[in-house]
């Protein structure tokens, strides 16, 4: 009993839940539209065979009144070639085969005989019209230089693709930074951007301070992966594969990264309190390096 209510109630919800959704795609807009073109198109089909039916009738009747005609006046009666007949030998000029004796040649292969048909009028215009082309194309592509060739078009847009890009670099310059590009900024708006995203994405694992917690030490002169700006910029765009340190490359922007690789040069010499011990090699930065950090170190002090 209570398993044949569960039933009953289960199918009511059903059809309430399916007569929901009947209700909403009956109310959609575009659903009329779809009716309605689905029944012209059903309406437009029956037409056209009812149209053909009737053409075939009509052809027919006609054709068995010609032959009336012609039996009164006791003359043979022949049939009119229908339309697509005559276009067929108006495109193909093909001999009938009752007059294949016109075009029989004296050839005799084993019984076999050859007909000396005529090439197809369209196979014919095809060839006329190529050579047209062929005369425009040289005239237009090679004599007068009014149109570029396929090379000339290849250079055309890749000229095009290059003023596109300067276009675009100049008005976000900062869309041109990479590895090699990269450059240690000492602008104290951009250092500060920079502190703005190592706090919030690099401070968790090298400290606020940069004095290194699941991360090496940032502030000391021993790095993992080199201690330049290009190898600082690297890492933090592409990550250290097997470790914490992530690509950053998909979250920053290039201007971003550069910013915050100029803000951890910057910490350089900080000895904060507690600092994790050295890891990786010396690295001894290149001379306009050093006057560059000594800059950044002067600039975080202010």
């Amino acid at each position: 009993m209570i398993s044949g209510v569960l039933t009953f109630l289960s199918i009511g919800s059903y059809a309430q839940d399916n007569n929901g959704s009947i209700s909403a795609l009956l109310q959609d807009p575009l659903i009329l539209f779809y009716i309605t073109a689905g029944f012209l198109f059903v309406v437009s089909l029956l037409v056209i065979a009812v149209a053909l039916y009737m053409l075939q009738v009509l052809r027919h009747m006609a054709r068995n009144a010609a032959m009336e005609r012609a039996e009164k006046l006791g003359i043979e009666y022949k049939e009119e070639p229908s339309l697509w007949a005559k276009f067929d030998k108006w495109t193909t000029d093909a001999v009938p085969i009752e007059k294949e004796a016109t075009v029989m040649l004296d050839h005799n292969y084993d019984g076999i005989r050859e007909l000396d048909n005529h090439l197809p009028p369209w196979w014919k215009w095809l060839l006329y019209g190529t050579i047209i082309w062929a005369v425009f194309y040289m005239i237009a592509y090679h004599v007068t230089n009014s149109l570029p060739l396929s090379i000339q078009e290849y250079d055309n847009e890749v000229a095009y693709a290059e003023e596109q890009v300067r276009k675009l670099q100049a008005a976000n310059p900062g869309a041109q930074i990479d590895e090699s590009t990269v450059q240690l900024v000492t602008d104290a708006v951009a250092l500060s951007d920079g502190k703005s995203t190592f706090n919030n994405i690099c401070a968790s694992c090298h400290r606020p301070d940069g004095g290194g917690d699941i991360g090496p030490n940032l502030t000391d002169q021993y790095w993992k992966h080199g201690g330049s700006i290009q190898d600082i910029f690297k890492v933090v765009k592409n990550g250290v594969p097997n470790t914490n340190m992530v690509a950053w490359g998909g979250a920053l922007s290039p201007e971003k990264m550069q910013n915050v690789a100029s803000y951890v040069l910057s910490l350089q010499g900080s000895n904060p309190a507690n600092g994790k011990a050295p890891e990786g090699d010396l690295f001894v930065p290149k001379a306009e390096e050093k006057v560059a950090s000594d800059s950044l170190k002067t600039q975080a002090s202010l």
